[in-house]
């Protein structure tokens, strides 16, 4: 079954069927919103990767809480917006509706707002929203042949004061001159794009920074702005669907994860060109992108020196790459990315993933139409 037919297939189901009973159920009909986040939570199914409490408890002590309900809670907050845990718990309280379709009874056996933090935290310790992600990537486009992977990052302004850095150790002068007879000298440490070049995807992320820092961008006019936090990095394909995302230390050059992304991509999906923009025109990444059998269309970076204009083929299909800057604007705009209340790389992560998630399943209820 194609894309197209797949979302198709599922939305005339949820409106046949889930959204009647809902409206039979609820105190009151369900408002556009409230319709929009059920669908959102049917294509989702986050429920599927979060364990069920079991129903009989045999031990002492109190019970522990579905964690299910918690979860699509937390998807929820993306859609709405809410920036703490807090507002969460208080819209959950007010709002009959948005209780029960988030799988809580009645306001009384709501889980504290402690509670709430605690899951959250548990849920960033497990990767919830990468293994999320991952599944729907692996549902939706396993099968598909995507044209272009249009690669950017943004910045993530965090709560959470830079982390100090490290006192650099001099390094020991090299003698010059051919070694003498016998003599036995330290081989040159290869710079980091060199060694993920021959690193696996997870070897390569695992040597990525990811603690808070300072970052500095130039914008699209020229002027460099600067913030304490993280650095989102996406991949996108053609219709907006977010398909790899890593948040590092937002002092990290875009071209530092260009490699891991590459190789990321290229193993949940199938596509022919790597689009991206002139913080990652270097000869390692393009030689990457050609050995996994794509066609990499960067623009130019003159370092200094003239500028040798893209070809006027390149140039059209460079245009596809704005999709990439939509995605990262409505992440901003429409679930969260800019209100980032949590501290620490996990849960700033677990955030933002919970944002890729939202966007994914609300761009195939946009395909749908």
């Amino acid at each position: 079954m194609q894309l197209t037919e797949k979302i198709s297939w599922l939305m005339g189901r949820v409106q046949r069927s889930l959204f009647p009973h809902l409206n039979e159920c609820l105190p009151t009909p369900l408002t556009e919103q409230e319709k929009r986040l059920v669908s959102i939570l049917e294509i989702v199914e986050v429920e599927r990767h979060v364990p069920r409490t079991v129903t009989r408890y045999r031990y002492p002590g109190r019970k522990p809480l579905d964690r299910q309900s918690l979860a699509r809670a937390f998807v929820a907050k993306a859609l709405y917006r809410y920036p703490t845990t807090s507002d969460l718990h208080r819209a959950l309280l007010s709002a009959v509706n948005l209780r029960r379709i988030c799988g809580f009874g009645s306001a009384g056996s709501l889980p504290s707002e402690a509670t709430f933090s605690r899951a959250f935290t548990a849920f960033a310790a497990g990767s919830l929203g990468n293994v999320v992600h991952n599944a729907l990537v692996a549902e939706y486009l396993s099968h598909e042949l995507i044209g272009h992977i249009s690669r950017d990052s943004t910045a993530i302004v965090g709560r959470e004061k830079p982390a100090k850095k490290a006192a650099k150790e001099p390094k020991p002068r090299r003698k010059r001159g051919r070694p003498a007879k016998g003599e036995q000298r330290e081989e040159a440490t290869l710079k980091r794009l060199d060694r993920q070049v021959h690193q696996t995807a997870e070897e390569a992320i695992g040597e990525l920074p990811t603690v808070c820092d300072r970052g500095t961008k130039q914008n699209a006019k020229g002027y460099k702005t600067s913030w304490n936090g993280y650095k989102l990095h996406l991949d996108t394909n053609d219709i907006g669907l977010p398909i790899s995302a890593l948040v590092t230390s937002a002092s990290l050059h875009d071209s530092q994860v260009a490699i891991p992304l590459i190789k990321m991509t290229s193993n949940k999906v199938t596509y022919l060109y790597d689009l991206m923009d002139a913080a990652y025109d270097a000869q390692l990444i393009a030689e990457t992108s050609r050995k996994f059998g794509h066609v990499p269309i960067a623009d130019r970076n003159g370092r200094g020196k003239e500028v040798i204009p893209m070809a006027p083929h390149e140039a059209e299909r460079y245009k596809i790459r704005s999709c990439a800057e939509r995605a990262n604007s409505r992440l901003k705009e429409d679930f969260g990315a800019s209100n980032v209340m949590v501290k620490g790389h996990s849960k700033v992560t677990l955030h933002l993933m919970l944002g890729v998630v939202v966007l994914f399943a609300d761009q195939l209820l946009r395909l749908a139409g």
